[in-house]
């Protein structure tokens, strides 16, 4: 090219872009405010929130120490002030329209500016912006943002509905939290949950802005990929949603340039706010990439752009990434079963959904870091999850966390806020949730990982069970406030906004079945229909008759305690008893402690260390041996069950377990511990989400083992079945199955033996005395991982013996190796380096070999020595 032509186009560029810059101009009014009480002020950070303020200028100590959760409930009792001062330049006083803008306000608030009231606010979950032109002045203005107290309004709020009461009105006793919260639009998970603290936060947890122009401004842009069955063709509906100064006439251009695809629209934006749909035919001779869930193929994503023109004029300017893929909920009847199906296509392709459910990783938002958040959602794919469920207990995530989502290929069901409550649908309730719902839909629709909405979380099946003792007579009431919170607004909300996913009203439902029983089932958790939530904590977990077969499990687990690494930053060695004050407190779900140990005995020996802080330690381990190998037979019947039907009942498709995160150092569900340590649990999953995965299991002393496959393609597989005895590490024998094809998704018996002619056939072994091995191979070799079934309880075991265990520490190219050496068969070998943040190749794992290696990948730099000092070993004999 010509220099003088590229001097005249950057010149041509860089006028349309100033020009761009003096039709509107934005203020950022992040960073450092004043917060005050009346009693103390002090320097706050904005994004943020008191507590987060208060810990960094020293005023409080760290609020997940100890006892602090209690220590500071005054803090959510007191009203604050965030007030800031800034100056305006003219040129941004001279524009048309100048708004102030809130992406978030957690949660009851006033506005003042120059001392003039200019709005309030009353949910957390949604943006806010008022006009204040009139308002700002030359030089210094003053912003203020006065919060009231949210458990003082919550309560205020109850007594206020005085008609008939909204349950629950309190959290249990032993969640030690905050009443109502079910009256307040804000993380309903804050006033406490049986998994986390209560700290009822304030501050203004996202960004502060003014914004002004003289035509109009940008507030979302949306897309949504829509394929024409028939033709073949994709279309992509672009919503442009802005503010505007005045009525504006504007040429938009839309364009995905690597698909050569280009259309312009000659559109007119009302004054006020507004939306304009367009949409942009997909030239059909460009091969569009589609994505995919994680194990089912790529993610691609492609450049949007969006241009607007007024008499020549750039006016707007922005892009985006546009996604194709399709989404099904497939409800259909079921041959031989009187229910239907409850199951999800991805592109047309039925997709079993693996993975768990999310809750917020931290009590104060502003500590959800991006290093956080792409932690957690790594760890979720490396454990080979295509499905993570955001609670609705907790908040929409921030756009990282679906973006990253979009990039890892995990498949987002999103709950809308609500959980385990009745809720008020007053005028003024309703109308904040409506916003609430508009925003949030329209912010995140064009994340192709959200493949379904759910209204809410379990209240259908509080409703239908009657978990708040509400009388006969008063049902109708609650019924009529339930269809006209999640039907006549949230679902009509949504499939205004978005009619290209799935919406349920609640989660469990019977789904269709609920819609046909006015929206609540006599009985929500029916495994015959919809998803079910199932958790039994005192029947034998490794009897895998005491689950459901169900249609799909999106909740489901057993709890376990972090490790030691992880609760010795907030504990003292005084608490280092599990039936201390501290195990006491920071247990939030009712008999806990007790039900995990009573758990655990059913088959393991309880540690007895004369030491009490090895006591301690062993007793966290043994929770967590206790999880993994419970979820572990759960999640694995499930699997198993994806193409069985048995009295009607199976063909399931979905296993989603309860809990993913932590939202700090506590007994929890979760397979990750706060912080982002891996728990045996999570090491488990590796393995029980694999593509493909050997199942054992024994029916009438019956031993069968399954192939399962996530495999796009049938495949030829056949297992191998190893019997070792606990007293040596050579196999006492070993059996081959016949070859079988496993189709594509599907699982398929593949061994089927009476366990006493297969002993018998090896002779040297009884229950007591032996286990097995077993995995499934194809022309090429081993496909997938080793599996282990125990023929007793470990408590049982005859001839385990201590394994004296010794791992030695090099690095190489892919990791920190460590190699182990064992003397005997070894189950529940667990490696831990303390606090160095990272994870291991494999972890929990049976040896029944005298050496192997394991990779430690850290997360941050260490060395060999540095992970030598830390490196500690376990396995089950050593607790005993």
């Amino acid at each position: 090219m010509n220099i003088f032509v590229l001097s005249f186009f950057l010149c041509l560029f860089r006028g349309v872009l100033l020009e761009l810059l003096r039709r509107q101009e934005t203020l950022n009014l992040n960073g450092k405010w004043i917060l005050s009480n009346g009693s103390v002020s002090l320097a706050a950070e904005v994004p943020g929130c008191v507590h987060t303020a208060l810990h960094q200028q020293g005023h409080i100590q760290e609020p997940y120490f100890r006892f602090n959760d209690l220590s500071y409930r005054w803090i959510a009792y007191d009203n604050w002030t965030y007030a800031r001062i800034f100056n305006v330049s003219p040129e941004l006083r001279a524009k048309e329209k100048i708004l102030l803008v809130f992406d978030g306000v957690d949660t009851v608030s006033s506005i003042w500016l120059n001392g003039v009231k200019v709005g309030s606010t009353d949910n957390m979950f949604r943006r806010y912006d008022f006009q204040v032109g009139d308002v700002l002045t030359d030089g210094e203005n003053v912003l203020k943002v006065v919060f009231m107290s949210p458990v003082l309004y919550a309560s205020q709020r109850s007594r206020a509905h005085s008609a008939y009461r909204v349950p629950p009105e309190c959290p249990p006793d032993v969640q030690k939290g905050e009443c109502h919260v079910n009256f307040i639009r804000k993380e309903q998970r804050s006033f406490s949950w049986d998994w986390g603290p209560s700290f009822p936060t304030a501050g203004l947890w996202k960004q502060v802005r003014l914004v002004a122009f003289d035509v109009l401004h940008l507030l979302q842009l949306s897309s949504l990929p829509l394929l024409d069955v028939r033709t073949s063709q994709w279309r992509v509906q672009v919503d442009v949603i802005v503010d505007a100064a005045q009525d504006t006439n504007m040429l938009i251009v839309l364009s995905v340039p690597e698909l050569d695809s280009e259309q312009s629209f000659q559109t007119r934006f009302l004054q006020g706010k507004s939306k304009n749909s367009l949409t942009l035919n997909i030239n059909k001779t460009s091969p569009v990439r589609l994505w995919w869930p994680n194990g089912h193929g790529a993610q691609p994503g492609y450049r949007l752009t969006v241009t607007g023109f007024q008499g020549g004029s750039l006016m707007l300017k922005t892009e985006t990434k546009v996604y194709f893929r399709t989404v099904e909920l497939i409800q259909d009847p079921v041959v031989g079963s009187p229910g239907l199906t409850f199951y999800f296509r991805i592109n047309g392709k039925a997709i079993f959904l693996k993975g768990s459910n999310w809750i917020p990783a931290h009590s104060f938002q502003d500590q959800v870091t991006a290093a956080v958040l792409r932690n957690l959602l790594q760890s979720a794919v490396d454990a080979n999850m295509n499905t993570l469920r955001v609670w609705g207990g907790g908040v929409y995530e921030q756009d990282l966390f679906y973006s990253l989502c979009d990039e890892l290929g995990i498949m987002v069901w999103q709950d809308f806020m609500f959980a385990c409550a009745m809720y008020p649908t007053e005028g003024d309730f309703l109308e904040t949730v409506r916003e609430e719902i508009i925003q949030q839909v329209r912010r995140l629709k064009s994340h192709p990982s959200v493949i379904v909405w759910s209204g809410n979380n379990e209240n259908e099946a509080a409703l239908a069970t009657d978990w708040f003792h509400i009388p006969v007579s008063q049902r109708p009431v609650y019924l009529k406030d339930y269809v006209r919170l999640y039907v006549d607004t949230i679902k009509l909300l949504v499939q205004e906004e978005d009619q290209t996913r799935p919406f349920l009203v609640s989660s469990p439902t019977n789904g269709a079945e609920s819609e046909q029983e006015g929206w609540v089932a006599a009985n929500p958790y029916d495994p015959l229909y919809g998803d079910t939530h199932f958790y039994s904590y005192l029947l034998d977990c490794w009897d895998w008759r005491t689950f459901p077969r169900t249609r799909f499990a999106s909740e489901y687990g057993f709890q376990s305690w972090p490790s030691f690494s992880t609760l010795r930053p907030v504990s003292l060695r005084e608490d280092w008893s599990y039936s201390g004050r501290f195990a006491s407190h920071r247990q939030h779900h009712e008999s806990g402690n007790q039900q995990m140990l009573q758990q655990a005995a059913l088959h393991f020996t309880l540690p007895n260390s004369s030491d009490p802080i090895r006591q301690y330690t062993d007793t966290l381990y043994l929770t967590q041996v206790m999880q993994a190998q419970c979820v572990k037979v759960q999640t694995e019947f499930y699997r198993r069950s994806r193409t069985e039907l048995v009295d009607g009942r199976g063909h399931t498709m979905g296993a989603l377990y309860w809990q993913l995160n932590d939202i700090w150092q506590a007994p929890s569900w979760s397979s990750i511990e706060f912080g982002g340590k891996w728990k045996m649990l999570h090491y488990f999953a590796q393995n029980f989400f694999a593509a493909v995965l050997p199942v054992g299991f024994e029916d009438d002393d019956v031993l069968h083992i399954y192939a399962v496959s996530d495999l796009s393609g049938d495949t030829t597989l056949w297992a191998v079945v190893n019997v070792y005895s606990w007293a040596e590490l050579d196999p006492v024998c070993s059996l081959k199955s016949e070859p079988h094809l496993v189709p594509a998704g599907s699982a398929v018996g593949v061994f089927q033996q009476p366990v006493a002619a297969l002993l018998a056939g090896c002779g040297r072994c009884t229950r007591f005395s032996c286990l097995l091995t077993f995995h499934l191979e194809d022309a090429t070799g081993q496909q997938g991982p080793t599996n282990h079934h125990f023929l007793s309880s470990p408590k049982d075991a005859q001839g385990l013996q201590s394994p004296n265990i010794t791992v030695e520490v090099r690095e190489d190219k892919t990791g920190y190796l460590m190699s182990l050496r064992s003397a005997a068969v070894a189950p529940f070998v667990w490696l831990d380096v303390g606090g160095i943040p990272g994870r291991f190749s494999s972890n929990g794992f049976l040896m029944v070999s005298r050496n192997m290696t394991v990779t430690f990948h850290a997360w941050q730099p260490t060395s060999v020595s540095e992970l030598t000092r830390a490196l500690s070993v376990k396995s089950l004999r050593d607790v005993y």
